[in-house]
C-alpha cells in the first residue's frame, strides 16, 4: 500500500488530479482465498476517467475485464474512526460505474497487486443520484448487457452488495485504511465499491452496458488494437 500511494503522489505531482478510490476483492470467497480481512483499496485519478460510450483499445493488454460497480459520492471529509451515522452523512449520492481493469499480475500476490494499483486502467461514471444520500439502496435494480444480451439482472438491492460488502462498511474501511498512511477521504472524491458481478473478461468488438435503475445507464466498447479509440 505504501508503494501504491507513493506512485499516486508522483502522479499528482506530475499533474494528475485526485478522483477518488477503488475497492476490490471484497466478496467472501475472495477474502478467504487471499487470506485478507477486508477489501483491497486502490486509487483513481482524473486521467482514468473516460466518458460513457467510449471505445477503448486493448493493445498490449494481458487480461482485460469490465466490472459494473456502485459509485459512492462523498459530500464531506471523512476521518478515521467515524461511526455509522457520521459515515452516512458523508455520502452525498450513489450512481453507476464501469471499471476497466487489466489483470496483468497474479492476484494471490497481494503486495504486488496493491503496488500495481489493483489492475486499474479506466473508469466510466454515470449520474450521481442525490436522493441516495446516506447510502439508500431501496428501489435499486441492476441490469448488465454484453453485446446486447442480458448477462445479469439484480432486482434485490441487498444482492448488489453480495460481492462487495455493505457500502457503509466499505466507506469506513477506506477512511480508516487511508488514515494509516496519512491520507484522508475528501469531499468531492468518489469510491467505486467493487464489482457487483464476477469480472467480465472482454475482447475486441464487444460492448458492455450497465443500467442502474432508476439512476442512469452507461456503456463502454472495446476495439481491436489496429483501430483508434472513438471517444
Amino acid at each position: 500500500m505504501a508503494a501504491q500511494l507513493r506512485r499516486r503522489r508522483e502522479l499528482l505531482d506530475s499533474g494528475h488530479k485526485p478522483l477518488g478510490w477503488k475497492l476490490a476483492f471484497g466478496g467472501p470467497a475472495a477474502l478467504e482465498r487471499l487470506c485478507i480481512h477486508a477489501p483491497l483499496v486502490g486509487f483513481l485519478t482524473d486521467r482514468a476517467l473516460v466518458p460513457s460510450g467510449s471505445t477503448l483499445l486493448l493493445s498490449d493488454w494481458t487480461k482485460p475485464a469490465a466490472e459494473p460497480e456502485i459509485t459512492v459520492y462523498l459530500g464531506k471529509d471523512l476521518t478515521a474512526g467515524a461511526d455509522n451515522e457520521t459515515t452516512k452523512s458523508a455520502i452525498a449520492g450513489l450512481g453507476p460505474a464501469i471499471e476497466v481493469a487489466d489483470v496483468d499480475h497474479p492476484s494471490d500476490d497481494v503486495e504486488g497487486t496493491l503496488a500495481r494499483n489493483i489492475y486499474q486502467r479506466h473508469v466510466i461514471l454515470g449520474r450521481s443520484d442525490a436522493a441516495r444520500a446516506g447510502s439508500i439502496l431501496d428501489g435499486f435494480a441492476a441490469r448488465v448487457l454484453r453485446n446486447g444480451s442480458e448477462i445479469a439482472n439484480i432486482a434485490d438491492p441487498q444482492a448488489l452488495q453480495k460481492l462487495t460488502g455493505e457500502l457503509i462498511d466499505i466507506v469506513r474501511h477506506t477512511a480508516n485504511l487511508l488514515a494509516i498512511f496519512g491520507e484522508t477521504l475528501r469531499a468531492g472524491q468518489i469510491i467505486i465499491a467493487g464489482s457487483i458481478i464476477p469480472p467480465i473478461w472482454v475482447e475486441p468488438r464487444e460492448e458492455i452496458v450497465f443500467n442502474l435503475a432508476p439512476v442512469d445507464t452507461i456503456s463502454v466498447r472495446f476495439a481491436p488494437a489496429s483501430k483508434r479509440p472513438l471517444c
